[in-house]
């Protein structure tokens, strides 16, 4: 959690005892109300008693001011007729998506990302006398900050640095609104749609990729298998009987495929013979 600004902290205090302020001509009015709400118990109680719910607090205003003590709930809370309007703030997490974003990287590539971002209302004061709309402006706020922190990134980093984009994203935001009495919790970076000329030219450029290992490797597995051939040819002229076993294995092998014709190598030996007699 950031430490709140100095501003904010200067501010909390008089927003939370402002109604200290009201004059003499103040004193005399809320005097009145409280007149007139003696008067016409017990029906004006009804009237005077509210609830706030586990998860929400009020905010009270007196002849415009609020009313010390900030934010009151939850439980059961007392307003003056005629002089006292409350506000009730939610105080659950909020959750929004961010629109997809059309963003020109660094790198000169245009990219669609969306994201998603969790916020909840700190402190309900600030939240209701800072900003008129609290919830509209963070959504404003995290569409600019989405299009900023992407444009300063390329596309690699982009489709590998999603949870660093999330995180910066998330400490401006909360510095942002820190005067707004709003905490963002958490920004998760959803989806970045590459254009569909781009993602051919990705796709072929990994097809090339893999066709390019692909040969290496069996060019490796050539020489491999070259080199275990020529170290079994020397075994073999050095013992000439391991041929002919080598030859009866081959047969082995035949036979047990099933196969209808079985082709009988003739040494060359014997056809030397033959030859010379000629």
């Amino acid at each position: 959690m950031h430490p709140p600004s100095l501003r904010s902290r200067k501010r909390r205090p008089a927003l939370e005892s402002s109604d200290t302020d009201n004059g003499l001509c103040g004193w005399i009015i809320v005097g009145l109300s409280i007149l007139l709400m003696l008067a016409t118990l017990p029906l004006s109680i009804w009237m005077c008693i509210k609830i706030v719910k586990e998860y929400e607090r009020a905010i009270i205003f007196r002849l415009g001011r609020i009313v010390r003590g900030g934010a009151k709930g939850p439980g059961l809370f007392f307003i003056l007729p005629c002089t006292d309007s409350f506000i009730n703030v939610d105080m659950r997490t909020i959750t929004f998506d961010i629109p997809p974003q059309e963003v020109l990287t660094k790198d000169s590539v245009t990219v669609s990302v969306d994201g998603v971002v969790y916020y909840r209302v700190q402190n309900a004061t600030l939240a209701v006398a800072n900003i008129t709309n609290a919830d509209a402006a963070t959504r404003l706020l995290a569409q600019t900050t989405l299009r900023n922190v992407l444009g300063t990134k390329n596309l690699a980093e982009i489709l590998s640095d999603r949870n660093e984009i999330a995180h910066s994203m998330q400490s401006t935001l909360d510095d942002a609104t820190d005067d707004w009495g709003i905490k963002v919790e958490r920004v998760e970076i959803k989806d970045v749609k590459l254009p569909q000329q781009l993602q051919r030219a990705m796709a072929a450029e990994a097809e090339a990729s893999r066709e390019a290992r692909a040969k290496v490797i069996a060019a490796e597995g050539e020489v491999n298998a070259s080199r275990a051939l020529k170290e079994a040819s020397l075994v073999i002229a050095e013992s000439p009987s391991g041929l002919q076993l080598r030859y009866l294995q081959t047969l082995n092998t035949i036979a047990a495929e099933k196969n209808s014709t079985i082709i009988f190598p003739l040494p060359m030996d014997m056809m030397q013979a033959f030859m010379k007699r000629d």
